[in-house]
């Protein structure tokens, strides 16, 4: 029989976390019986303490918020996807005992995109400026060709958000919140806001939309979507980013190449169904 092997998610607040139901389908579907998944409710303070308390059964750890910063001085190498945004979401304990830090949350959104056919786009447009918004930087990087205009909420955001650009060589224009319904007639719109922050331009959906990417899951569809799905246009969703996320960290935590994308994406619709 083999040995127990260990992983969690790990933030504050967790409770609403999708990140188990999605780790836990993929054992499921791959015969890792020996494997389990949990969530913990851990705050920056406590985090250390937890690291240091984990024994040679733990595979790996997902990090969400307020931990992806937090969790860098306790690593002891970190990619150069992570370091490009100051951002792990997904700890590896190597055989030897090291902690390795990655971005899992850069790919995903690439990969995402790329399933729905988005290879490319010649310009594109961010709502936000959070820490979700430099994650959409750093893929944009990858996909978008030409300039992404920032939409954002106060001077210091538009700044941080051309630091961004200038770091992850993404020619960044920022533009005030107020003219966000702007932003909508881009080949390529990501939301990066929290629930509700973008209902109020859902009236300004072009008749002939491009593609929306939403990073919301829950509320799902928001407003924005919905419109958006209305006028014809495609919609990639929170869901996508997460299960495509999770689907690399299910990966790198067990080594097994694919991971089951399809079992993970139905495990997260069923359990968002059920809520």
């Amino acid at each position: 029989m083999s040995a127990p092997r260990r992983a969690a998610v790990l933030g504050s607040p967790i409770a609403h976390s999708l990140s188990p139901v999605l780790h836990r389908a993929a054992y499921a579907e791959l015969g890792l019986d020996h494997w389990s998944y949990d969530r913990f409710e851990v705050d920056e303070a406590a985090l250390p303490g937890f690291i240091e308390g984990l024994d040679a059964s733990w595979a790996g750890l997902s990090l969400t918020m307020p931990l992806k910063r937090a969790i860098i001085p306790l690593l002891d190498e970190v990619s150069a996807t992570a370091a490009s945004v100051e951002a792990v979401n997904t700890v590896v304990f190597t055989e030897d005992g090291r902690r390795v830090g990655d971005n899992t949350d850069i790919p995903g959104m690439v990969a995402a995109l790329r399933e729905r056919g988005v290879d490319k786009v010649e310009s594109a447009a961010v709502l936000g400026a959070g820490a979700t918004a430099s994650s959409a930087l750093a893929a944009l990087a990858v996909v978008c060709a030409g300039p992404v205009t920032a939409y954002v909420r106060s001077p210091e955001r538009a700044a941080e958000m051309r630091g961004w650009g200038e770091r992850l060589g993404v020619d960044v224009i920022t533009a005030d919140w107020a003219d966000a319904a702007a932003a909508l007639s881009a080949p390529l719109v990501i939301a990066t806001t929290p629930a509700g922050a973008t209902d109020a331009v859902t009236g300004s959906v072009p008749e002939a939309p491009g593609i929306l990417f939403d990073v919301l899951y829950e509320p799902w569809p928001t407003r924005l979507a919905t419109a958006w799905s209305a006028h014809g246009g495609a919609v990639v969703g929170g869901l996508d980013l997460l299960v495509h996320q999770a689907l690399l960290q299910v990966e790198q935590m067990t080594g097994r190449v694919p991971a089951p994308l399809a079992a993970m994406r139905q495990a997260g619709e069923a359990a968002l169904a059920s809520r």
